[in-house]
């Protein structure tokens, strides 16, 4: 089965880092008819700080939510999605693939259900993003 690869739009935003804290961003963008397929959430360094990764973000009414509810796109961050099927050390040969093609990812998030992966590779430029979809297609 051949890699399926595209990029993303994500959005991020800041949260509380409290109890209930994610759970006020989610329910803002589900009251706007979001319907996420990928979420990262995590603390930061700083005291009472975290962030929120999420995409997609599609349609005008759960745009305006995710605005509202203060989720961006980054400006530094760019991203690619992969789909397939999973193997031993698909991981591996995805990261050799970048690394051969002069590609330094930021960040890299993947989980197998069954006999599909998908994986969400974070990187620095556009021009980054291209070039990760072409090499990976290739694989």
């Amino acid at each position: 089965m051949a890699l399926k690869v595209t990029k993303v739009d994500v959005r991020v935003a800041t949260i509380e880092d409290r109890p209930g804290g994610a759970a006020e961003k989610l329910e803002a963008l589900a009251k706007g008819g979001a319907n996420l397929e990928m979420l990262l959430a995590r603390r930061t360094d700083e005291p009472g700080k975290g962030v929120m990764f999420v995409t997609p973000v599609k349609g005008a009414k759960a745009t305006r939510a995710a605005q509202e509810a203060g989720f961006n796109p980054p400006e530094r961050i760019h991203s690619v999605r992969i789909e397939g099927g999973d193997k031993p050390g698909l991981g591996a040969k995805i990261a050799r693939a970048l690394g051969d093609a002069g590609i330094n990812f930021r960040g890299i998030s993947a989980v197998a259900i069954g006999r599909k992966f998908v994986s969400y590779v974070a990187l620095d430029s556009a021009e980054d993003a291209t070039k990760a979809v072409s090499v990976l297609k290739k694989l």
